[in-house]
């Protein structure tokens, strides 16, 4: 098995962020620095920053109410970085980060696959999410947000996407990608200013009753579901 693809299912992160890793020299397989592409076998010690991984007999699925103000990191020299607010006995990581100043629904595993999936832009999984903002939302703003916003910044054009009005001040938006603070800077183009925003659904898995620092498995039901829509095989 390739080393990132290793550390992927080891949960240590992406197969991209792994390929950063191995170029760094922050992994060694038996006491030897990785190269992009060295391959991992049975009995192998692997080795991250000098920390041993070790591929898990199961899978963990867990969805996690981020509060406002946790930064979605694992690295401890971070203050309230997620590793320090969960304590987690088995080490996850997240598919699909929220930033510092939002709140909601992140999936936590150690299924390098279902990290992969999600993290690749081209698939274009549904998240879902309430926003309120600071002046009236109007129709000619929801029409401009649906048909796709030009983000000079990253020199990239939205996707098109739902958005319905929920109150006068708020709106429910459903997107299929996931650039660095989308919906804040597709706000900010058109003068508005995001109070709160908070994430509701990834794909099927719904944030429901959950409250700010709770923790929760995954259904059976619910992951098997999430699998079939990403179109992993269970």
């Amino acid at each position: 098995m390739r080393i990132n693809k290793y550390l992927s299912e080891c949960g240590v992160c992406s197969r991209r962020e792994a390929d950063r890793l191995v170029e760094a020299g922050h992994v060694s397989i038996n006491g030897k620095n990785a190269e992009s592409g060295s391959q991992v076998e049975d009995g192998d010690e692997v080795l991250v920053k000098g920390r041993k991984v070790v591929r898990p007999l199961s899978k963990v699925y867990l969805k996690f109410y981020k509060p406002v103000g946790i930064v979605c990191t694992f690295e401890t020299r971070e203050k309230n970085n997620l590793k320090d607010h969960l304590n987690y006995p088995r080490r996850v990581t997240y598919a699909g980060r929220l930033d510092k100043n939002s709140e909601g629904l992140l999936i936590l595993t150690d299924d390098g696959d279902l990290i992969q999936e999600m993290m690749t832009a081209r698939n274009e999984h549904e998240k879902e999410y309430e926003v309120r903002v600071n002046k009236p939302v109007t129709e000619e703003f929801l029409q401009k947000m649906r048909a796709g916003v030009y983000l000079k910044e990253l020199n990239v054009t939205t996707r098109p996407c739902r958005i319905t009005a929920t109150g006068e001040k708020s709106f429910r938006i459903i997107l299929t990608q996931g650039l660095n603070r989308q919906i804040r800077r597709m706000c900010n183009t058109f003068g508005y200013g995001v109070v709160t925003l908070k994430r509701l659904r990834v794909v099927n898995i719904q944030l429901e009753d959950m409250r700010p620092g709770e923790l929760r498995e995954l259904t059976a039901a619910e992951k098997d579901e999430m699998m079939r829509r990403v179109g992993i095989r269970s």
